[in-house]
């Protein structure tokens, strides 16, 4: 299983490594959204057929209507322990920007998070 979210040679990579029968599921193109010309597609768009991969896009807007029982359920399960995460907090808003830039620069490990107050 590879969610996909980047697209590029992301894909690409997690093509080049899916085993028979796997699965993709796409919900973005990372890689494109600031390219002022076409960005390069994966080269290998053979091993779906090959391998018998499916790849399927999403977005958000294709579930609203299970946002209810979502907020519900994981409500729960953060109360009881079951979702793991991995965030980087800063402490105040005067690091807010050298926040935002470590994160450009992949100096973040999860969700980055400024805590204020």
């Amino acid at each position: 299983m590879f969610f996909g979210n980047v697209g590029g040679d992301h894909l690409a990579a997690a093509l080049d490594v899916m085993n028979d029968g796997g699965r993709v599921a796409l919900c973005g193109a990372i890689a494109g959204y600031n390219a002022t010309e076409r960005t390069a597609g994966p080269d290998n768009m053979a091993n779906p057929i090959t391998r018998g991969l499916t790849l399927r896009g999403f977005t958000l807007g294709g579930y609203l209507d299970l946002a209810p029982e979502l907020g519900r359920l994981m409500t729960g399960w953060f109360g009881e322990g079951k979702v793991a995460y991995d965030e980087t907090v800063v402490d105040g808003i005067d690091h807010a920007v050298d926040a935002f830039l470590a994160t450009m620069r992949g100096g973040d490990v999860g969700t980055m998070v400024v805590r204020v107050g």
